[in-house]
């Protein structure tokens, strides 16, 4: 019994978007679209979530915040500088305490690939607000609303990732469901960022992949994660590869440019392009709150 409650929990946290089938992910942007529109839910009892967040972080930790508010949950903030990890607990047993100490569940960011992987004791659901390089799923439902607001359907969508694909946890979490979808998913940018990527989706140069593409999804460049080795110039990378004012007037009507963001003004886009009629970088943001929310409610009725 005890072990069916586990794997019920578990199965509700929200690691990877492999995690989903296609009904699942249909059921979480069809409840996102009912909470954007004002749909009121709060859990029947007093709930507790704890936000782990390991790495800097404001549009995904906020957006947390305040879906947690709205929802009514009460949360439990976690401040990594005077927690006992920098004592050298490990993350299973600070998540194993918050766990014992009431949490109901668990939203965390790591810096560490897969770090989920270690937290397989715990009886109560981990939300995934980013691992390393790995996954980011509630980044990508929130793009596949902002799609799916925009296209009404993901099949034979056109989409173009660009930019530092290898670094980038929203590539892998979208580039795997928007295929899934029915959309025909292509990569752009230097071919040495492009990882394992490049052996599975046709790479473009920028410049076919403004004229071709319906969603033109830009990648920040994810300095932090690189060894410094690489020559880089902003000017340069710009010219080659980012998504410049000329490039943006040959794109098709009605496309969109999307960005994860923190967005680089001037390398991976224009900064007169952040805010351009094409753009729905603030709209991507706002639909955040709404799919967190979304995945927390499933999360809790496990």
């Amino acid at each position: 019994m005890m072990g069916l409650q586990m794997e019920k929990a578990l199965l509700k946290g929200l690691h990877t978007m492999s995690d989903l089938d296609l009904e699942d992910v249909a059921k979480l942007l069809c409840e996102a679209e009912l909470f954007a529109s004002g749909r009121y839910w709060r859990p029947a009892k007093q709930t507790f979530i704890a936000n782990l967040f390991f790495e800097a972080s404001t549009r995904t930790r906020f957006s947390f915040e305040v879906a947690e508010k709205r929802l009514g949950l009460e949360m439990l903030q976690f401040d990594g500088d005077h927690s006992s990890t920098k004592k050298g607990e490990s993350l299973y047993d600070t998540a194993r305490t918050l766990e014992s100490i009431g949490a109901n569940a668990l939203v965390i960011r790591h810096s560490q690939d897969a770090y989920f992987k270690e937290l397989q004791g715990l009886t109560i659901p981990v939300i995934n607000a980013g691992d390393g390089c790995g996954n980011h799923p509630t980044q990508s439902l929130l793009d596949l609303l902002t799609m799916k607001q925009e296209f009404a359907s993901f099949e034979g969508l056109q989409v173009t990732i660009a930019g530092d694909l290898i670094h980038s946890r929203v590539a892998r979490s979208n580039a795997d469901i928007l295929s899934r979808l029915g959309a025909t998913v292509r990569i752009a940018g230097p071919n040495e960022w492009m990882g394992d990527f490049k052996h599975s989706y046709r790479h473009l140069s920028m410049d076919e992949a403004a004229k071709q593409s319906d969603v033109l999804m830009m990648l920040r460049v994810q300095h932090e994660r690189h060894d410094g080795t690489t020559l880089f110039s902003k000017e340069g990378y710009h010219s080659t590869f980012g998504l410049t004012e000329k490039r943006e007037a040959t794109m098709r009507q009605g496309s969109i440019i999307m960005h994860p963001a923190p967005v680089n003004r001037g390398v991976e886009i224009a900064s007169s392009l952040v805010e351009c009629r094409r753009s729905r970088i603030f709209k991507q943001s706002a639909n955040g709150v709404a799919v967190r929310m979304a995945v927390l409610k499933r999360a809790l009725e496990a």
